[in-house]
């Protein structure tokens, strides 16, 4: 049998759901899929990036990566959507993307897949839990298998974010991922792997 097909779909300013994604990817493929991993386009305009240097940097730095297509969903048996949260929301970039996929949803193409997300925010209370139901939404009307890490697994009591995966960056972009996220994102990975697996036989 063909190996399962994970799609890692984020949107990242300035490196941290870079970094995130990344590490998904790792593990997904540690655990024998397929990965292909995507970011939205921008939307920004020039003007309002060069206001902030760590976000030209990463724009610049993070140009080998393939724009996300909506034939990446349909490829895939499972996705993790990324987003930081805005305002305790999606991002507009990532938000646009989900809004290009209606073809693919009126032919049931998006259907029937296992799907979570991951998120990160300046403070501990800044929207993430907010930000993951709301991108959930796009999910449901997918009519996709929604796969929560949940606490399935014991670093789910140390990172504490039953809905996905969640960092905090303190306001800084020089905060690395830290051994509880590192952990928790690779567990997401192994269980959409996991779960999608499970999905493609039944």
């Amino acid at each position: 049998m063909s190996p399962t097909k994970i799609a890692i779909v984020y949107y990242s300013a300035t490196g941290t759901l870079h970094a995130m994604a990344e590490r998904l990817a790792s593990s997904a493929r540690a655990a024998g899929a397929e990965v292909r991993l995507r970011q939205v386009a921008e939307l920004a305009p020039k003007e309002a990036i060069a206001t902030n240097q760590a976000w030209q940097d990463h724009v610049e730095a993070s140009g080998h990566i393939e724009t996300a297509s909506p034939d990446d969903v349909i490829w895939a048996d499972g996705v993790l959507l990324g987003t930081p949260s805005r305002f305790g929301n999606v991002a507009s970039q990532l938000k646009q993307f989900l809004d290009t996929l209606g073809p693919a949803w009126s032919n049931g193409e998006l259907a029937n897949k296992a799907y979570a997300g991951f998120t990160a925010s300046q403070t501990a209370h800044g929207g993430q839990e907010s930000t993951l139901l709301a991108l959930y939404n796009s999910v449901y009307h997918f009519g996709g298998i929604l796969v929560p890490p949940g606490y399935t697994d014991e670093v789910k009591f140390t990172d504490g974010n039953p809905y996905g995966v969640s960092h905090v960056t303190g306001g800084s972009n020089d905060v690395p991922l830290g051994t509880a996220e590192v952990a928790a994102l690779s567990h997401l990975a192994e269980r959409i792997v996991d779960v999608a697996s499970r999905l493609r036989v039944a």
